[in-house]
């Protein structure tokens, strides 16, 4: 009995002497929480009406809110009596063990820093890149996030993004929207080259300068094709796109030009 009031007065000590300490610290935890939460918003809304460029607002308040939770945590742990200096010779040992782990995450957070950098996209730029094609919503620590064209999320990471090939249509002021266009061999080449020049010249967003350009380009198989050139607003190119398709094919057929389909004439002997 006496052993097991000894036991008893051992952990009750223990109790009153790190229980207060870890008590304090739950609530310096939830406190902190609760205040780097307010602060990050509070600092996005300055961002928000200072006009900062906007591909940096997600990766600098996702930056700042990762350190605070950091310090936060640290801060707890030298409440509850952890020896900070042990601490943090351990933390860099297993800093090292982790990085190399982690490599590629460390890479993707090394790509995101290159990207907000060089800006060789910023968000609401329209790229192909890593295979995927969509508009930039955001630019984070570790990954960039772009929507479709058909409203899919697509998460890429930022290290390939930032070290592989991309193509971004948003850059340039203008696009060239290609087409080409099958005549029937006999049929009018002269009439037809007309007809497409009507469509683009009453066109007002396919620009007049540089003219529309419109050329016999092959003498294929089964036609005649006229290769097309046209010059848009960026924002424009798929409306002109397949107004001026619906437009020629509406034209041809009205005016008697035939729009050919691979054929092949077998002549029999006896």
């Amino acid at each position: 009995m006496e052993l097991i009031n000894k036991y008893l007065e051992i952990i009750l000590n223990y109790v009153i002497k790190y229980g207060i300490q870890i008590l304090g610290a739950t609530i310096v935890l939830i406190i902190g929480l609760w205040i780097i939460k307010k602060f990050t918003k509070a600092i996005r809304i300055i961002m928000d009406k200072r006009d900062i460029d906007s591909s940096l607002k997600p990766f600098f308040i996702s930056l700042l809110n990762i350190s605070l939770k950091a310090l936060l945590v640290i801060s707890v742990m030298g409440m509850v009596g952890i020896e900070m200096t042990s601490f943090i010779a351990i933390l860099g040992a297993a800093s090292l063990a982790v990085g190399m782990a982690l490599s590629g995450t460390l890479q993707n957070f090394a790509g995101g820093v290159m990207i907000l950098i060089f800006k060789p996209f910023k968000v609401g730029d329209f790229i192909d890149a890593q295979g995927h094609m969509g508009v930039v919503k955001e630019i984070q620590i570790f990954n960039t996030i772009l929507t479709t064209p058909d409203n899919k999320t697509i998460i890429i990471p930022n290290g390939g993004l930032s070290t592989g090939s991309m193509t971004n249509f948003s850059t340039q002021d203008s696009r060239r929207v290609d087409f080409v266009f099958g005549i029937a061999y006999g049929d009018d080449l002269e009439k037809a080259k007309s007809i497409i020049k009507t469509i683009a010249n009453n066109d007002e967003r396919i620009f007049k300068d540089p003219e529309p350009f419109v050329r016999m380009s092959e003498l294929a198989d089964s036609s005649v094709n006229i290769t097309c050139r046209f010059w848009t607003l960026p924002e424009n190119y798929w409306d002109v796109y397949f107004d001026t398709m619906e437009s020629v094919y509406q034209q041809f057929t009205q005016k008697g030009i035939n729009i050919p389909f691979p054929q092949m004439d077998v002549h029999i002997k006896n």
